[in-house]
């Protein structure tokens, strides 16, 4: 849970009439911030993120369909052009006309930037850009979750577990200890990894079987490549669900990527194990890109 001062909340509504919860820490005013979740999590799982930012930042956060506060839809809303639907009612609803804002994505978060590159809305409002621990396709093939060499077997084998139905149940031990392998890297301190558990477990299994379908068959190459402003790229060099060989494809593929950062030993879930490198690069962007943008802004108001 986060402590930093001055939250508000907001609600928008998203082309198809999906409503979408929505936090808004720190000053307005300040210069601001979107940070968006991926499968699985919500609001909570940048905490430590808005605890830092909030400080002197407008951080923006909010949770994707179906997670945290944002209601469930049907079986035929869980798409990409959904997951960039919905960003672009974020912005509209946070930010004035014109105004800019560093994007930040972890995971389908990520993959939502990149669905939602050629809006009209993230051209408008994106200074700068994080994609962090992510991929734009092949995620099931480059998937490192079942340990065996790649092939059509490891392939079927990923599928599998990432889509299945079961239910999580209450976090205990147990599910620590898989939730760790999969998604967090060998080193990861006990109380991040429960932090992560009980985001995770809390995700409503329907919802996270309807994302998982999205995400097997992926394919934003072409959105990459439309992400014209400057990008930075982040991974930990343990994770298993989108491993490092899937950011420097990404960076390789950006039109502006500003840096790839790889952090040793780290897993999946950058931002809670490693919060002040990913803490960091926010502020490096915003530092470098954020400032200069409003100034632009500004000009073109006069």
């Amino acid at each position: 849970m986060t402590t930093a001062p001055n939250s508000r909340v907001l609600t928008a509504t998203s082309a198809d009439g999906s409503r979408l919860h929505i936090e808004v820490y720190g000053s307005e005013g300040a210069p601001a911030i979107v940070l968006i979740h991926g499968w699985t999590c919500s609001t909570l799982f940048w905490a430590a993120q808005i605890d830092d930012l909030a400080a002197d930042h407008r951080v923006i956060v909010y949770d994707q369909r179906g997670h945290g506060r944002s209601p469930a839809v049907g079986r035929h809303g869980y798409s990409t052009d959904a997951l960039a639907d919905d960003l672009e009612a974020v912005l509209g609803a946070c930010l004035a006309p014109g105004e800019k804002a560093v994007l930040a994505g972890h995971s389908m978060g990520g993959m939502t930037l990149m669905a939602a590159s050629a809006r009209p809305a993230l051209r408008e409002h994106a200074a700068a850009a994080l994609l962090c621990s992510t991929g734009s396709s092949d995620l099931v093939a480059e998937s490192l979750v079942v340990p065996m060499r790649p092939g059509r077997l490891r392939t079927r084998l990923t599928r599998m577990i990432l889509g299945a139905r079961g239910p999580l149940g209450p976090v205990t031990p147990v599910s620590k200890r898989l939730l760790r392998y999969g998604t967090m890297g060998p080193g990861a301190a006990p109380d991040r990894i429960a932090v992560c558990a009980r985001i995770v477990h809390a995700c409503p299994r329907a919802v996270r079987v309807a994302w998982s379908h999205v995400l097997g068959t992926l394919d934003l190459d072409a959105g990459v490549r439309e992400l014209r402003v400057p990008t930075a790229v982040v991974v930990g060099t343990a994770d298993r669900l989108t491993p490092p060989v899937l950011a420097r494809r990404l960076a390789g593929e950006l039109p502006d990527c500003v840096g790839l950062t790889e952090l040793t030993g780290v897993g999946h879930m950058t931002p809670v194990e490693a919060p002040e490198a990913v803490t960091a690069l926010l502020r490096g962007l915003t530092g470098d890109h954020l400032g200069a943008a409003a100034d632009e802004t500004e000009e073109s108001a006069a």
